[in-house]
């Protein structure tokens, strides 16, 4: 196989890759807000469910959870799912995997700021939801950044885990190349295609740090 062709391939599983990770920051960022409040929730019920959801995904295998979510329809409830839904599962997964991890980042921001501040949001005259979002938010998103970024870049190199279940991702095609063409080649050109995605990744995430800097704590 030439180098041309074998780049072509890599770089169609990119976009797999590249996919994979957008949609999974898409869905588990917001998710992970309603999560970390419910963890938070003075309810006993809602607080331990969440509680206990988190714990599940951040406590078993991201492997496994695509794997369940992948073989759920047909033995858990009979239905035959057709092979487009791989993508399907890999997104849902990530994202309810990835949401429990941003709702405990979130918590530990959230939990940062002094109570005195929601006492002064009070004499303000400022609603519950006012004083979340323009006073509790703002300064949490600041805090939370640096966690958050770890995350981010994890995610870049767990996008591979889709192999799982044959998800033709960047590491998946590699695989294949190299076993067909008796090379590690292509994994080393794999592996670099991810130190490159990653190191843009990191650059972002760094400029937006750098953007919120003129808020200090």
């Amino acid at each position: 196989m030439s180098l041309a062709i074998m780049f072509e391939k890599l770089m169609s599983g990119m976009g797999v890759t590249v996919s994979i990770f957008i949609l999974t920051l898409v869905f588990s960022i917001p998710l992970g807000l309603p999560l970390s409040l419910a963890r938070m929730s003075k309810s006993r019920v809602i607080s331990v469910v969440s509680a206990v959801y988190i714990s599940i995904m951040r406590g078993t295998p991201l492997m496994l959870q695509i794997i369940v979510i992948y073989f759920l329809p047909y033995f858990g409830f009979g239905i035959n799912v057709s092979s487009g839904y791989r993508f399907i599962a890999v997104i849902i997964a990530f994202s309810l995997n990835y949401a429990a991890y941003f709702a405990e980042i979130y918590r530990s921001g959230i939990q940062s700021i002094p109570k005195g501040q929601y006492e002064a949001a009070q004499i303000l005259g400022y609603s519950k939801s006012q004083t979340f979002s323009r006073i509790v938010m703002p300064q949490m998103f600041k805090r939370v950044l640096p966690a958050m970024t770890n995350e981010i870049i994890t995610l870049v190199k767990d996008t591979s885990l889709s192999f799982a279940i044959a998800t033709a991702e960047m590491f998946t095609m590699a695989k294949q190349i190299a076993a067909k063409e008796a090379s590690l080649m292509p994994l080393m050109v794999a592996g670099i295609f991810y130190y490159v995605f990653n190191f843009i990744v990191a650059l972002i995430c760094q400029k937006v740090e750098k953007h919120y800097d003129y808020y200090k704590i």
